[in-house]
């Protein structure tokens, strides 16, 4: 009897035992990095084949199917775009392949009437954080395909009558890619931290800009911990807005020695709640008090500051 294979866990768990959903955050992630070609798509979460759970991580659909797609990752787009996501704690198998595959082929066969979905108008896109090797190998010597990698981070496997695209999240450029590539448990790069943040910044009020930025807080809690003061100043920048806030409170309040020590106050009362949230691992709160004033009002009076 065959034993099955054992699979690697799609959440990861962190140190305070909560798990973190990676799926809810891809899927707003992918609605990210689509911004600028919002209008031409529509997007599916969690598409269920049947009444069984059998489901598509995600679906996209192009509203005009003649629209060609230019975002980087979406260039080999047709009508139906099936996309299989793995977090960074899985790896991207030969069997995921043909599972996905099979998938495709199901929802194109699943539709109540004959050849509704024309097969030349779908396409498969796999995620991972991970190159994947042996699955490579695998398509390349079983299947006979050719791989080309027109980009850092994005391979098309070639051979099949369904275009396929393979996005390897850790080798995508964050010059084109900066949320997907930063959708990760292993954010080092302290240069496309701070402009995550300035994006996040122009965007913190989007429901997806805040889902994304919650998953990649939670995950990188001690990454980010270890370049704390870069991190700090980073912070400090994105709630410049809130700065300002408390420089007019420290005039207002009528601070002595003038305008200038109202402006050292309003920075350092932030900047000290930046560092006593970290050094307590309440990382993902610096972000939620970046974002709602009322709470940050509130942690300022909580530390006494």
């Amino acid at each position: 009897m065959k034993q099955k294979r054992k699979q690697s866990p799609e959440n990861q768990q962190p140190a305070d035992g909560k798990l973190l959903q990676w799926h809810p955050a891809f899927y707003a992630d992918l609605q990210i990095e689509f911004r600028e070609e919002k209008e031409k798509l529509k997007f599916e979460r969690e598409y269920l084949l049947s009444s069984k759970p059998m489901a598509i991580d995600v679906l996209i659909i192009k509203k005009k199917n003649a629209e060609p797609i230019h975002k980087n990752i979406g260039k080999i787009f047709r009508k139906y775009n099936i996309i299989e996501y793995k977090s960074p704690s899985d790896s991207l198998s030969v069997d995921d392949f043909y599972k996905v595959y099979g998938y495709t082929n199901f929802y194109k066969a699943d539709t109540g009437k004959v050849n509704e979905i024309p097969i030349q108008e779908l396409t498969i896109t796999l995620v991972s954080k991970r190159y994947p090797r042996e699955l490579i190998r695998h398509l390349k010597e079983v299947h006979h395909y050719t791989i080309d990698n027109p980009e850092e981070g994005i391979y098309y496997v070639i051979g099949d009558i369904l275009p396929i695209q393979i996005l390897v999240t850790n080798r995508l450029l964050p010059e084109k890619n900066l949320w997907l590539y930063s959708l990760t448990d292993t954010l080092k790069d302290m240069s496309v931290t701070r402009k995550l943040l300035e994006d996040y910044k122009k965007n913190k009020e989007d429901h997806l800009y805040q889902a994304v930025m919650e998953i990649i807080v939670k995950a990188n809690e001690n990454r980010l911990k270890e370049g704390k003061r870069d991190m700090c100043n980073a912070l400090l920048e994105l709630m410049k807005d809130e700065l300002d806030e408390k420089r007019e409170e420290g005039i207002r309040e009528g601070i002595k020695e003038g305008i200038k020590e109202g402006e050292s106050l309003g920075e350092n009362r932030i900047n000290q709640l930046i560092l006593k949230l970290s050094e307590l691992n309440r990382t993902d709160e610096i972000l939620k008090a970046a974002a709602d004033r009322e709470y940050q009002k509130k942690l300022l009076k909580e530390f006494g500051l």
